[in-house]
């Protein structure tokens, strides 16, 4: 290795400790110095920006039962106030039935209908957001923020050492970041540290820390009883275990015996939404249906959950995702409008009612529709019909800026914005759509390799060739390339000019016909 690369790598890990070292700082939790890149002011930026619309990507708020929302909020602050680090603390009901919790860095917390309904006590849900509240205090996102940074900043040093089927799955953007920050594993030691800690404040509290016991009792029978969405909510990153419950129960014998369990008055909260659970349980059915392709049980399962909750939007969301696969739009507009009258903060059902405004050709009532669902949540499918829209409308530059949005985000989505983005672009600038590579024939003369890197085919490629002749003028002539040019495909043209004795490649492409849709 050259000895400028070496001190160029020593000197990016000198200044690496250095920065590193001053980025020690302490658990407000545990006092122990750990680091951390991430300043508390960038903590408190990251959870507010991104809790909205975290809450729209993981099914939105569950508002039916306002009571129990005040109950499980009053909970939670009294667990806050009695924490090792002041935050302004927030908790909301997500409508949704996998039983999970998460908290963002911040203090933003949330917990599932589906976790409440496994819940037997009020020290119960005090042993969740307790460990949740513990997420929060303890800097556990700022952490795993912070490994991030360092992975990336390892994998640069490196490189100059060796010189070198949630709705979350549809965000782009920012709030594709949001969705990454939920979905955040923790290891095994914050995990456990969130156990000990939580049960401390639940003691603070008042509660009985006996709860978080009974709590991860139930935890390991339900897991093993193979329920899935288990594994895949609350405990992806550190499944529950007989290990957890003898760390619960031991931590609880260290700590002050009694205080409050709460079983009745939390049985009393639950009514409402326990008594909701079979028709949230017939919609989950109908979802799994559709998801399988079986509209007619999807749409029978969606009138038998309306039939016990008519106030519930999803369920007449379900009735409208049926009957826009089946290209009833007139009906599937109705049906997404009676779920906004009930939830008009639910980004799902003005994206879906758009793109059947879109069918109908009620372009401008599909356009107000998408705006107002990217502005709740930015999505892909959402961004491609404002694309769509604007392309048929003739705003070719707007159009472009929505699909280079979801181009960006890959998958199904990305990919046919990148070929719409193609289709659109490559007619105005086809340099950017290929690369060339100049060499010589066995008599000297220019041969030019064009490579294709559109996501489509092409055909008529045109390649510009300045020559220079020796009075210094310069005459561009073209030449092109026959057949198709498959995407990806490399083609070449023996230009009959030379000779090219090589170094300057006086090549462009300036000219290609998409014949691939």
């Amino acid at each position: 290795m050259h000895h400028r690369t070496v001190a160029a790598a020593r000197s990016f890990f000198v200044t690496s400790i250095a920065l590193l070292a001053g980025a020690c700082s302490v658990n407000p939790v545990t006092g122990n110095r750990e680091l951390v890149l991430v300043s508390e002011q960038q903590e408190l930026q990251m959870g507010e920006q991104a809790y909205f619309t975290s809450q729209q990507s993981q099914g939105g708020e569950y508002d039916i039962d306002p009571e129990l929302t005040r109950y499980v909020r009053d909970v939670g602050h009294r667990l806050a106030a009695v924490s090792d680090r002041k935050l302004p603390y927030e908790f909301v009901i997500l409508n949704n039935s996998v039983p999970n919790a998460w908290a963002l860095p911040g203090g933003k917390i949330a917990i599932n209908r589906g976790l409440l309904t496994e819940l037997d006590s009020e020290a119960e849900l005090a042993a969740v957001l307790g460990h949740e509240i513990v997420h929060a205090a303890a800097r556990h996102s700022a952490q795993q923020v912070t490994r991030g940074m360092l992975s990336q900043a390892l994998v640069l040093a490196t490189a100059v050492v060796a010189s070198d089927t949630d709705y979350g799955a549809l965000a782009v953007g920012g709030a594709g970041l949001a969705a990454q920050l939920v979905n955040t594993r923790y290891g095994r030691g914050a995990e456990l540290e969130s156990d000990r800690y939580g049960m401390e404040y639940m003691a603070r509290a008042g509660y009985d820390p006996q709860g978080a016991v009974d709590l991860q009792q139930t935890f390991v029978r339900l897991n093993d009883g193979h329920q899935p969405d288990w594994l895949s909510g609350l405990f992806a990153s550190h499944p529950p275990s007989q290990e957890r419950v003898e760390a619960n129960r031991a931590t609880a014998a260290a700590l002050p015996a009694g205080g409050r369990l709460g079983r009745e008055e939390y049985r009393q909260q639950m009514q409402r939404t326990l008594n909701a659970e079979a028709a949230y349980a017939l919609y989950d059915e109908g979802r799994k249906a559709l998801s399988d392709g079986d509209r007619k049980t999807a749409l029978a399962r969606a009138n038998e959950a309306l039939d016990r909750l008519p106030e519930e939007a999803h369920f007449h969301a379900l009735r409208g995702d049926v009957r826009l696969l089946d290209k009833n739009y007139k009906d599937a507009i109705t049906n997404y409008t009676r779920a906004m009258e009930r939830r008009d903060r639910f980004f799902y059902y003005h994206l879906q009612r758009g793109l059947a405004r879109r069918e109908t050709g009620d372009l401008q009532g599909a356009r107000a529709d998408l705006e107002r669902s990217r502005e709740l949540m930015p999505t892909a499918p959402a961004e491609l019909a404002l694309g769509s829209i604007a392309e048929r409308e003739g705003r070719i530059d707007t159009a472009i800026e929505h699909y280079k949005v979801v181009a960006k985000a890959g998958g199904d989505a990305g990919q046919s914005a990148a070929r719409s983005l193609a289709r659109l672009e490559l007619p105005r600038q086809p340099g950017a759509y290929f690369a060339t590579q100049c060499g010589a024939d066995g008599d000297g003369n220019l041969v030019v390799a064009v490579q294709n890197r559109a996501p489509v085919a092409v055909s008529g490629v045109v390649v510009a060739i300045d020559v220079t002749d020796s009075a210094g003028n310069v005459r561009r002539l073209t030449r092109e390339l026959g057949g198709t040019l498959a995407s990806g495909g490399v083609g070449r043209v023996n230009t009959g000019i030379g000779p090219y004795t090589g170094g300057h490649c006086p090549v462009g492409v300036v000219n290609a016909r998409i014949v691939e849709r």
